[in-house]
């Protein structure tokens, strides 16, 4: 799968993640090749302090060369029906400030619950705490209210915005 064009471009792992609790692991085929893939981990460490048992969808992704084409759609379907099935009421995902994804999510019925600004500083945005180590590299959320001045400060910033869905 291909993260290139998106926020998440650096996000690239070499292994499968695994998950500490009950996890709903779908993939997509194609004539023999994986075209899809969704990973929904059940009552996750990683969920919001919300009401109702739920689960979060760490990893949604469709092969560039057939998205738009209902692939995720058909994952997500499953994943739902799965996840009804062990007593989830709502699922949790993530995203970047992607407006194409964005949508995706609200046109399949969730909805912004949570935002914050996702940092990353660079070598010069650094030197000030250098001391015993040099940091070269680094990222941080921001939560606060000074949105725009954090935006003007750094080069990359990028909007993480956590969506709901009631099942």
């Amino acid at each position: 799968m291909s993260f290139f064009d998106t926020a998440f471009f650096d996000a690239v792992e070499r292994e499968k993640e695994r998950y500490d609790r009950d996890a709903i692991e779908l993939v997509a085929e194609k004539n023999g090749s994986i075209v899809g893939l969704l990973d929904l981990e059940c009552e996750s460490d990683g969920l919001s302090a919300r009401p109702g048992a739920g689960g979060m969808i760490w990893h949604l992704a469709t092969h560039p060369d057939h998205q738009r084409q209902g692939v995720a759609s058909a994952l997500l379907a499953e994943a739902e029906h799965q996840a009804r099935d062990r007593g989830l009421v709502r699922l949790e995902a993530w995203t970047r400030d992607d407006a194409p994804t964005q949508r995706w999510y609200e046109r399949h019925g969730f909805v912004q619950v949570d935002s914050y600004l996702h940092v990353y500083l660079e070598r010069d945005d650094l030197r000030e705490f250098d001391g015993e180590l040099r940091l070269v590299k680094a990222f941080a959320h921001y939560t606060g209210d000074r949105g725009d001045e954090i935006r003007r400060r750094f080069a990359r910033v990028h909007d993480d915005v956590l969506y709901e869905k009631r099942l």
